[in-house]
């Protein structure tokens, strides 16, 4: 199965993003991808935290999901929405959420990012529990490829990916990681923290990121990247507008496993 990671350098214009974005979609899906994995917050990286909330939809209607179900649709892929902003408890918050989309254009699967991001080094300071509402429950999804396979998908969001006991209780054989990470913070833990999630799982990992200079002056580090169940990065792109492309084989997670039976997952 071939999947793709794509990268943005995602500005604070909805409709500028949404265009980039269908054209890292058609560029997946015409170098034969079944899967496409768009970056955290690819629908807006806003000037404040709080233009989230003015772009926010209630679950199941508004511009970005209909945009991201007609792609779907009209592409064939199944495609991971990164990060949708959508309705929380209260009016000041908003879930940050992954969603998965099936070719025919069916919202399939929803994750609500747990794990929010604080970070504070004296010259930058980031805290997404100021206007985003933590999820609570890790979410995973089937994905049948056109090979016969079917693939066990755990989804996770940026953070997470410092929380290794949330990809244990998946038992995945796929894990995607849509993200934004800083450019300070990616620069010294991104691969290694993939790459060791890939390891430790005996699982692929799909990691699409923001990848450059944003409108808000943010710098985020990029690199999205395949890892195989070794731990092999199969694609990678340093900086701005990408689609990663690598090859899933159901194959491969069998031998990995049975040399190295780590985890009760079953063999495909």
């Amino acid at each position: 199965m071939h999947v793709a990671a794509l990268q943005m350098v995602s500005g604070t214009s909805l409709p500028a993003n949404l265009v980039m974005a269908r054209q890292l979609l058609e560029r997946a899906a015409a170098q034969g991808a079944e899967l496409a994995v768009l970056p955290e917050y690819f629908c807006v990286m806003g000037l404040k935290d709080t233009d989230k909330l003015a772009v926010q939809e209630a679950a199941g209607e508004g511009p970005i999901q209909d945009f991201l179900a007609r792609s779907a649709r009209e592409l064939g892929l199944w495609i991971v929405g990164g990060t949708v902003p959508l309705g929380a408890s209260d009016r000041q918050h908003v879930r940050n959420s992954s969603l998965v989309y099936a070719p025919t254009g069916q919202c399939v699967a929803r994750y609500d990012k747990i794990h929010l991001f604080r970070f504070d080094n004296g010259l930058e300071q980031y805290d997404e529990s100021r206007v985003i509402e933590s999820g609570a429950t890790p979410v995973t999804f089937e994905l049948p490829s056109v090979d016969g396979h079917r693939y066990r998908v755990g989804l996770s969001v940026c953070y997470d990916l410092r929380f290794p006991e949330l990809y244990r209780a998946m038992k995945a054989d796929l894990l995607l990681v849509p993200s934004a990470f800083t450019r300070t913070t990616g620069q010294a833990h991104w691969e290694v923290l993939l790459r060791a999630r890939a390891i430790e799982n005996l699982a692929y990992v799909v990691a699409a990121a923001q990848g450059g200079e944003h409108d808000n002056g943010r710098r985020t580090w990029g690199q999205s990247l395949v890892v195989d169940p070794w731990g092999e990065v199969l694609g990678e792109q340093a900086q701005g507008p990408a689609v990663v492309m690598a090859e899933v084989s159901a194959d491969r997670l069998r031998a990995v496993r049975l040399q190295l039976p780590a985890l009760d997952h079953g063999v495909l």
